[in-house]
């Protein structure tokens, strides 16, 4: 935007005139040097006005180009710059800075009025309805910050330095004046009030948007449609809200899509999570949580990488001084149709949720669980999701499905299925599962735990898959880091494990996405406290370092556990025990390979094909089901995970005679 701005000539202000334009002092407003009077027509000024220069032709959907200016408008003290095209505005705008090539076409009210710090400042009441976790909302919140604000009330101190420190920051945004960034596109809309608008953004046919931020940038423009009502929210960048979905009080991340008349109230929605038909009320929405069906509603709880079913619905009716119960689902978590929690739960990570269940069940040490009802009693069955299609291809399908395109990618994730933090808790669950066979008898049928009752069957198998599970990842890191080290000497491979610092020891947590070890995160907290990071951004930049270090982390966690397992076997060499690991792995993965295949080939069974050949026999059925779905032997998936098996066994050779060969 060109800062020199001149004042009109006579001849200008005449021809203006002309051209049925108004202004009660013609001395305010001022023109770029290349200003040309015909670009303006049926406008009228008051107030500050500055315009800029409009020389070009701009387009329109459909292959239509006008000429940049302004027609039909009422302007108050703003700031126009060139190229801009503005029409048939009902009302006016007041107090904005419309920056270069924007286009307003067809719009109600534009306006601020008095100090406003647009969005910035406003408090989500997340995770739990009766308050106590609330969120200050703000155009650099990322799902991190706000985990530690929400999740870590606990610390006092930590929270008080966080909100000072973004009560700074809001400070620092107020302003009596808006912004439309370069390159916007604002049509058909109703009333604006008070609300920033990033460069390239587009926002068409919505009816209200009052006291908020909508950043954008060229490389990933955020999109605003028809119906939309917003009142004091953030929405960042790539996001696209449309279809006359209402938002009060909520924070919209990086790439969410919100749509089809999805109702969100205190809410904070991170990186790529997907709302069409339900609501949401008071939840924590941490990257990747999924609502897609009507009579869908996730009400007080923290939610990852998660999938609601049809009709989903929780509830917290056992209170008896407030509406003070809340959920944590765990990353990776779904709930299949016409699923009820009531609260509180926590379901632990990777389970799947079938039936209604009212015993508050806790399953936080049982992951990759189904959790289903029976006889209004909660059935769970360990460990079972480990052998599951769906679980494969959701660590497959997230990196795929970050939408995200904006320079800067605020919230800070790791998409390991497996990691520390999920193989922690397996072995926990193991160890449960031990403890619990004793206790089953030949003529049991189910041992009941913690409201929880498990089967006979179900303990051996959650077992074995637990058993696999753990197999699986401590090889999968112990192959990566034999592959990427030089080995000579049986010396050398001792260093490996040697060499590992004690980082990513101990217990690790789920910081909304971001896997870290327990250690750091006090570690940045007792910093926090201790003034040690004195801005919002020495915080970011911290949890950054942690997010890049997982690899190492990850290691340290792994070569602790390895260790463990090593002393135990007195009797073996350390090339032996490594050998052992390999084998362990190599037998691990291909158990879990021909599970998954046998499940993948359930989809191709009998019971999918019903519905199919609806003219025909039984060979039509077939025939028109392999036609739409494919074959078994033809499909994608199935064709990656058979040739796993080969990969498995030549990576298992080359690392034992990798290690056989050290002297």
């Amino acid at each position: 935007m060109n800062d020199k701005h001149i004042g009109l000539t006579k001849e200008q202000i005449s021809q203006l005139e002309k051209q049925n334009c108004q202004c009660g002092n013609w001395k305010d407003v001022l023109v770029s040097p290349d200003f040309k009077h015909e670009t303006i027509k049926n406008t009228t000024f008051s107030g500050k006005i500055k315009l800029g220069k409009f020389d070009k032709q701009v387009s329109f959907f459909g292959g239509v180009k006008k000429p940049a200016g302004i027609c039909n408008a009422f302007l108050h003290n703003c700031t126009i710059g060139n190229n801009v095209y503005i029409s048939n505005v009902s009302n006016y705008i007041a107090n904005y800075i419309i920056e270069d090539d924007c286009i307003i076409d067809h719009i109600d009210l534009l306006a601020v009025e008095g100090q406003t710090t647009f969005g910035n400042g406003i408090k989500a009441t997340v995770v739990n309805e009766g308050g106590g976790r609330e969120i200050t909302i703000f155009d650099g919140l990322t799902a991190q910050i706000g985990y530690i604000v929400a999740l870590h009330r606990h610390k006092t101190k930590v929270r008080e330095k966080i909100e000072k420190l973004t009560a700074q920051y809001v400070q620092s945004v107020k302003s009596d004046i808006g912004i439309v960034g370069k390159g916007s596109h604002l049509s058909n809309c109703g009333t604006i009030k008070n609300v920033k608008i990033g460069p390239a953004a587009i926002i068409g046919g919505v009816k209200r948007l009052e006291n908020g931020t909508i950043k954008s940038c060229i490389e990933d423009q955020t999109e605003i449609g028809t119906g939309v009502i917003a009142k004091d929210f953030i929405i960042a960048e790539g996001a696209k809200i449309s279809e006359g979905s209402i938002i009060l009080n909520c924070f919209i991340g990086q790439a969410t899509k919100m749509n089809r008349q999805f109702s969100a109230e205190n809410s904070v929605c991170f990186a790529n999570c997907g709302f069409h038909h339900g609501e949401i009320c008071s939840i924590f929405a941490g990257p990747y949580t999924v609502s897609h069906h009507k009579s869908t509603l996730l009400i007080a709880g923290l939610f990852s990488f998660f999938n609601a079913g049809s009709g989903t619905n929780q509830s917290n009716h056992m209170y008896k001084v407030g509406s003070v119960h809340q959920g944590i689902l765990e990353r990776g978590t779904k709930i299949t149709s016409d699923g009820y929690l009531m609260y509180p739960v926590r379901i632990g990570a990777f389970s799947v949720v079938v039936g209604r269940h009212y015993a508050h069940p806790d399953t936080a040490d049982i992951p990759f669980s189904y959790l289903f009802e029976e006889e209004e009693k909660s059935f769970i069955v360990p460990g079972v999701n480990l052998r599951t299609v769906g679980t494969f291809r959701d660590g497959e399908k997230w990196p795929k499905r970050d939408e995200r395109k904006a320079p800067n990618k605020m919230d800070l994730i790791i998409f390991d299925v497996l990691s520390p933090y999920t193989v922690q808790k397996i072995i926990k669950g193991l160890e449960l599962l031990h403890n619990l066979q004793p206790l089953q008898t030949n003529t049991s049928k189910e041992v009941v735990c913690n409201n929880l009752h498990f089967s006979s069957s179900a303990l051996l198998k959650g077992i074995e898959y637990y058993t696999m599970a753990i197999n699986k990842f401590l090889g999968d890191c112990l192959i990566e880091k034999l592959r990427n080290s030089k080995l000579n000497s049986v010396s050398d491979l001792q260093k490996i494990f040697q060499s590992a610092d004690s980082a990513g020891t101990g217990k690790w947590l789920d910081i909304a996405g971001l896997l870290v070890p327990e250690k750091c995160i006090n570690s940045l907290l007792d910093d926090i406290e201790a003034g040690k990071l004195p801005a919002l951004e020495n915080i970011i930049e911290r949890l950054k370092k942690y997010h890049s270090n997982y690899s190492e982390y990850r290691w340290s966690w792994v070569c602790e556990k390895i260790q463990n397992i090593m002393q135990k076997q007195s009797k073996l060499s350390d090339t032996e025990k490594v050998l052992k690991i390999i084998s362990d792995w190599a037998s691990a993965c291909k158990k879990l390979n021909s599970l998954i295949l046998a499940d993948a080939e359930k989809e191709f069974s009998d019971v999918p094909r019903i519905g199919f050949g609806v003219d025909g026999d039984e060979k039509t059925r077939d025939a028109d089901f392999d036609a739409v779905r494919g074959t078994f032997e033809g499909n994608t998936f199935v064709r990656e995970i058979k040739g796993q098996h080969e990969v498995i066994t030549k990576t298992a050779e080359e690392m034992t005679n990798k290690v056989k060969a050290l002297r």
